[in-house]
């Protein structure tokens, strides 16, 4: 009698037990064939009630009933199965056509690619293109957009460079950075007289930026102190927790920062009097644009120098193995520190720009939500990569506005969402990721050890890199 008969078999009073071969059994439904076709059904439904009538308090029903007999529904429903379809039944055509298109462009893209990185003058005269290009954008778009660009793009680029130093550079999960933010807003505030509390002198916003600075550095340090121990989901708790506390403090200290009712006597607008020259900025957004692209250049500029210094270096040995780069000699409780104080200096900066723009600022400027869109922004754009982030943040600012006039405000956030999924799906380095990030997922996606997903990246450190990996291009 074979083992399998007598596992069926059971004793008396007790239940049949199934067999092992009953329990491998993969039912049709749980095929993952069929497991995709439920779900891109049940997406193109929700997508359907998404851009279809709107739900009204007196009748919650009403706009489900309206969705589901309109042929809105039959289209989603049409477009999802034929995606679906396509996935399944031509997926080796159309992996066959999209390798074909790859091997017909990669001749003329590496030529292009050798002549960018031989030739200096190219790579001068596209930065010049791209320098003129910021300079007339101002002048190309309409009153609206100027404000678009000043109020949240420039101001979420700036955070967004700063929040790349804690996460991309040094790979620490900081989901408190717009308390950074707050704390640069708020000196500007306090430094020219806006607060209920006064301060000893009162400053031009000019001078007010080193002090901003100053304070969000020791705050940064004072964040980075405790958590030394830390990593991962700890501690993005603990940054979380520190975002309430300044949250909580400026909006229950009232005696000094107005708490919700904000600033009583406003805050003043940048303006410089040299003798010789004398202006002040106002209620215009291309002049305040100006000043981001220099302070935008500036930053950019010593980030781009502390990248590639001693610094920057120990920065990218403790995200890739914190124990591996103590052991090496790395001091991994100095630079982390350094990662906090650095990334937070930027918060400063974009704070007195803020707060002289806006004039007013209170407590609700500054939720939780804002560190979430940045950390968001940093990743769709490519941790690690200053144009990546800065693009991320251009991309992800611009589509909600866009869809002002054609989608309800309350659903605009679920089509950035959308963007987000598919993005993390089919690119997850990010719109212009680094090159070190883009070789450890090829490396981690081939199934090599050590891609730096996980542990050091092969040849980062001196160490001998992987010979001939199938499918994996050299960087």
């Amino acid at each position: 009698m074979s083992a399998e008969t007598t596992t069926d078999k059971a004793r008396p009073g007790q239940p049949r037990r199934p067999s092992a071969e009953r329990l491998r059994r993969v039912r049709w439904y749980q095929q993952p064939r069929w497991r995709r076709l439920g779900t891109m059904l049940l997406t193109a439904v929700i997508v359907a009630n998404v851009t279809g009538a709107q739900g009204v308090r007196n009748d919650l029903f009403a706009a489900l009933e309206d969705n589901f007999t309109s042929p809105g529904m039959g289209i989603w429903i049409a477009v999802f199965l034929a995606i679906w379809a396509i996935r399944e039944f031509l997926h080796e055509r159309t992996s066959a056509l999209v390798t074909w298109a790859k091997e017909g462009t990669a001749g003329p893209a590496g030529k292009a690619s050798d002549l960018w990185r031989a030739d200096r003058r190219i790579r001068w005269a596209a930065l010049a293109a791209g320098v003129g290009f910021l300079i007339l954008l101002p002048q190309m778009v309409q009153t609206y957009w100027q404000q678009v660009l000043v109020d949240q793009i420039g101001i979420y680029i700036l955070l967004a460079i700063g929040l790349n130093v804690v996460i991309g550079w040094a790979g620490m999960l900081d989901l408190g950075f717009i308390a950074f933010f707050a704390i640069g807003a708020y000196s500007a505030a306090y430094w020219t007289g806006g607060l209920p509390a006064k301060p000893p002198i009162e400053l031009n916003n000019f001078l007010v930026i080193p002090l901003a600075v100053a304070t969000c550095l020791i705050a940064g340090v004072l964040l980075g102190a405790p958590t030394l121990r830390l990593r991962g989901d700890y501690l993005a708790i603990v940054t979380l927790g520190f975002h309430e506390i300044v949250y909580l403090m400026a909006r229950n200290w009232t005696g000094f920062t107005g708490g919700t009712r904000g600033t009583p006597d406003g805050v003043d607008d940048f303006s410089l009097d040299l003798g010789f020259l004398s202006y002040e900025w106002g209620l215009d957004p291309v002049p305040y644009y100006y000043l981001q692209l220099v302070f935008a250049a500036l930053i950019i500029f010593f980030f781009l120098r502390l990248e590639h210094s001693r610094v920057g270096r120990s920065w990218t040995a403790i995200r890739e193995d914190e124990v591996a780069a103590a052991a090496t000699g790395v001091d991994t409780v100095r630079f982390k520190l350094l990662a906090f104080a650095i990334g937070a200096s930027t918060s400063g900066v974009a704070g007195v720009v803020y707060a002289s723009k806006q004039g007013f600022i209170n407590s609700e400027m500054f939720l939780v939500l804002m560190s979430v869109l940045v950390l968001s922004y940093v990743i769709f754009g490519g941790m690690g990569s200053i144009p990546g982030v800065m693009a991320g943040a251009a991309v992800l600012v611009w589509l909600p506005e866009q869809l002002r006039d054609s989608v309800d405000p309350a659903d605009r956030y679920m089509y950035l969402g959308a963007v987000l999924v598919v993005m993390m799906i089919y690119r997850p380095q990010g719109l212009l990721p680094s090159r070190r990030r883009q070789r450890e997922l090829r490396l981690a996606e081939a199934g090599v050890a050590g891609s730096g997903l996980g542990g050091s990246v092969p040849g980062a450190s001196g160490e001998a890199a992987p010979t001939a990996v199938p499918g994996v291009e050299k960087p």
